[in-house]
């Protein structure tokens, strides 16, 4: 596997996303992707309530624990790389969690327009 570009939605450096739990698709904290992620793990969320409780029921649960791969399972407010079309998917449902822009792909933009993950920006001055 060859790792895209490490660059986020802006064309500057990816930063770190979710430590704790570890986050990514390779699992280097960073929402880093490569042709090989067809899910395109390229969104850093930050973790709600309602958006976790909306996965768990479109059938992915992040809140339960997996000590198998060593994922203890998602709290509301943790950061975490999350596929570009499961967050597109939330938001046509208003269920849609805010976003980390530099912590985000800039792969993700392929799937999801900026205008409206600048609209769920955390991080937007």
């Amino acid at each position: 596997m060859v790792m895209d570009e490490s660059l986020n939605v802006f064309g500057e450096k990816l930063e770190v996303c979710g430590e704790n739990p570890t986050s990514g698709y390779f699992r280097d904290s960073k929402c880093n992707t490569c042709k090989e992620d067809v899910g395109s793990h390229t969104v850093c969320i930050e973790a709600s309530k309602k958006f976790l409780e909306y996965s768990r029921f479109r059938g992915n649960d992040l809140t339960t624990p997996a000590p198998q791969f060593d994922f203890p399972g998602l709290l509301p407010g943790d950061s975490w790389c999350l596929c570009a079309a499961r967050w597109l998917e939330a938001e046509k449902n208003n269920m849609a969690p805010r976003v980390h822009l530099r912590r985000t792909h800039i792969k993700a933009v392929d799937i999801i327009p900026m205008e409206l993950l600048k609209k769920y920006a955390v991080d937007l001055n």
